[in-house]
């Protein structure tokens, strides 16, 4: 069984759909797919793409981003909270889960998340310019803090799984250190959003051998402190120069 990662479809566009709809159907029987977040903003688009990869993969694990929690074209929805709840919804009676899965030697732990300015404080233009501060909705009286924390507490108690490889997934970065130099420097402006360092500290006391990230659009693989990270964004059209734009298979299951 192996086991491959993703983030960053983003459906909406349409060489992003067709990319997923040429998906083998025969390749990957046998194998499971991280799916760290980032599908769409559409409901209908999410719950359409995580069955087309249930129909693909003997299963998918999958994380919502923030495109994921959008609410501007949500009718129906109070908040992003609620939003939230609908795409798990959608997720699970898709054929995919947000569940700690367990193989024959790997245990693979999903990590929600948020940021929450632990990587730098956000500039007036990012506040200005960043599209979650219009299109998500949160209780009045909640910070990104809390918002972060509301997320990462879903996560807990975090398992000590007994296998001898822990993959964990997230969509928000862990650790800054992880934004490599030759990031562009639109990259590096949006650092203050990119993630959490509460991650971080889940990911140690899981004891993860791997850890699959998002959000960022910036490929790369990097080892910090014993632990292997790795994005495998898919990322717009435009982002040739910085994604590969392919499944990765991150290991293989004994077995």
């Amino acid at each position: 069984m192996r086991i491959f990662a993703v983030s960053d479809l983003h459906v909406d566009y349409r060489e992003n759909a067709r990319w997923v709809s040429e998906i083998s159907r025969v390749d990957f029987t046998d194998d499971v797919l991280i799916l760290a977040g980032d599908i769409s903003d559409s409901l209908e688009r999410i719950e359409r793409t995580i069955r087309s990869m249930a129909e693909r993969f003997k299963k998918v694990l999958y994380v919502p981003g923030n495109h994921d929690l959008w609410v501007l074209r949500s009718k129906g929805v109070a908040n992003s909270f609620d939003k939230f709840e609908k795409v798990r919804a959608a997720v699970e009676e898709s054929g995919a889960s947000l569940d700690t899965f367990h193989g024959r030697t790997t245990t693979i732990v999903p990590l929600l998340g948020w940021y929450d300015y632990t990587f730098g404080e956000p500039s007036a233009e990012l506040r200005r310019r960043w599209m979650d501060y219009r299109a998500c909705r949160w209780p009045a009286e909640m910070l990104e803090r809390d918002v972060t924390e509301h997320f990462t507490g879903l996560n807990e108690p975090v398992p000590r799984p007994e296998n001898p490889v822990v993959i964990s997934f997230s969509h928000f970065m862990p650790r800054i250190d992880l934004m490599p130099t030759f990031a562009p420097q639109r990259a590096r402006f949006l650092l203050p959003i990119l993630g959490t360092e509460l991650l971080e500290q889940q990911i140690r006391r899981i004891g993860s051998s791997i850890h699959i990230y998002g959000h960022s659009h910036v490929n790369r693989r990097a080892v910090r402190d014993g632990v292997v990270y790795i994005n495998n964004a898919y990322g717009y059209p435009s982002e040739g120069y910085i994604t590969a734009k392919r499944l990765l298979c991150v290991h293989e299951d004994a077995a």
